[in-house]
């Protein structure tokens, strides 16, 4: 579930921006990235293995840090998935003009979210299935690629067959084209791509056996990060000048068109367009199980805590879901800025909910002693000087963020989010002093 969130459609398209600002130190930003992303969820996975519970990182805000953090966090999440959803479903619309253009944007968005909101209704092992599907179609392209760019680079394009090397890399301005600042302006890019990976937590609740499932899913999460992110990208530095990738579009197109597969934009549309649906089921999942914890916790309303004779948390997936179908709304009447208006929202929010994992997890530590330390079934390495530059690192990403021109709205539209969410947390502790009172 994790990797099928973070492999997305930043990968397939957007990450010629990226390649833009950095030029080839982007593998730099990936790998960084990488790291710091695996040692989020090292802290994320100690807590969830000694404490497996549904909600995870909202639940554990509450209990190791305070009432309000949590229900900052778990409202938050819910908003950034639910808007995510809606902004994935967005793409699909857009990209369905490929083939059926002119066709209304919201009639494709209306129809994806309320098709994955029936997955999700649907037992857990179906929603599981679906994904893992989804998560494959990705993979196999990102393999297909990797796998011929290697024969490129070793032997050559056929009918040339000269072997290309590495050179690339070095060629064009060198590694750092555009300096080391065109590396940390793209960091901001590359760490959004990562985001979804702490949903790996919210299994926990339903995971079987989870002290060896979610071990053994955080630690694989480093070689395959390693495989589909950096293993992609390097292909396709190698392959192509940089500053040429930049003004193609999608790498992918670029690398599959050279290579001679007719119709590869079509491929690659089809493939972007099930990363967005693969997205979207995660969000719907990840939404729902939120607002069920947040239900459990008296922090929502009762009504959202009901679960289906299938385990599943159909009134808050139900609420999700309604609450997506009033973002299709914005496909309707703005469907040119669509993706815009919403992805600007929740731009960073993100990395503000890492932010609340690595501190969560140094007050969960606070309230063991060494003897419960050393019994922790998994536990993270090298702390807390592994979560100090981990946090360091992802504040120095949202200074970038706050100090650039076209990223700052996005940060102030979180801000402007969490300002509206706290204030509810009066509300929700006086609706839960009316029923403990009845």
């Amino acid at each position: 579930m994790a990797l099928g969130s973070t492999i997305g459609v930043g990968l397939f398209l957007g990450s010629a921006t990226a390649i833009e600002l950095a030029g080839p130190s982007i593998l730099l930003a990936y790998a960084v990235s990488g790291v710091v992303t695996f040692v989020v969820l090292r802290a994320l996975g100690e807590m969830a293995v000694h404490h497996p519970v549904s909600g995870s990182f909202a639940v554990y805000a509450t209990t190791y840090a305070h009432p309000i953090l949590g229900f900052l966090v778990g409202w938050g999440y819910w908003a950034y998935w639910t808007i995510i959803a809606v902004a994935e479903v967005t793409a699909v619309g857009i990209y369905m003009q490929f083939w059926f253009p002119g066709s209304p944007q919201w009639q494709w968005a209306l129809a994806a979210i309320v098709t994955m909101g029936g997955f999700n209704l649907l037992a857990a092992r179906v929603f599981g299935e679906l994904e893992f599907w989804f998560a494959l179609i990705k993979i196999v392209t990102i393999l297909a690629l990797i796998a011929l760019g290697t024969v490129v680079i070793v032997w050559g394009f056929p009918g040339d067959w000269k072997p290309l090397g590495l050179g690339n890399l070095v060629n064009h301005g060198g590694f750092f084209p555009n300096g080391l600042t065109g590396c940390l302006l793209a960091m901001q890019m590359v760490l959004y791509a990562y985001v979804g990976a702490e949903m790996i937590g919210l299994t926990a609740g339903e995971a079987e056996n989870p002290e060896k499932t979610l071990p053994r899913a955080i630690n694989s999460f480093v070689w395959r990060i390693a495989l589909f992110y950096v293993g992609a990208i390097l292909v396709i530095l190698a392959i192509f000048p940089w500053n040429r990738i930049a003004a193609t579009g999608s790498p992918f197109v670029e690398v599959f068109e050279r290579l001679g597969l007719a119709g590869a934009a079509g491929v690659v549309n089809f493939v972007v367009i099930t990363a967005a649906l693969s997205s979207c089921n995660g969000g719907v999942y990840a939404s729902g199980r939120m607002l069920f914890s947040l239900a459990s916790s008296r922090q929502a309303p009762r009504r959202l805590g009901q679960v289906s004779p299938q385990g599943v948390p159909r009134t808050a997936i139900l609420f999700s879901v309604l609450v997506g179908m009033l973002g299709v709304a914005i496909n309707y009447w703005a469907p040119q800025r669509a993706f815009e208006y919403l992805t600007s929202a929740v731009t960073f929010i993100g990395i503000l909910i890492w932010l609340t994992i690595l501190f969560t997890h140094a007050r969960f530590r606070r309230r063991l002693g060494p003897e419960e330390v050393e019994r922790l079934q998994f536990r993270m390495g090298f702390w807390p000087w592994s979560s100090l530059l981990a946090a360091a690192f992802l504040v120095g990403v949202v200074v970038i963020l706050l100090a650039g021109d076209e990223t700052r709205l996005s940060s102030l539209m979180g801000f402007l989010l969490l300002a509206i969410i706290a204030p509810c947390y009066a509300l929700a502790l006086r609706a839960a002093a009316r029923q403990d009172a009845s």
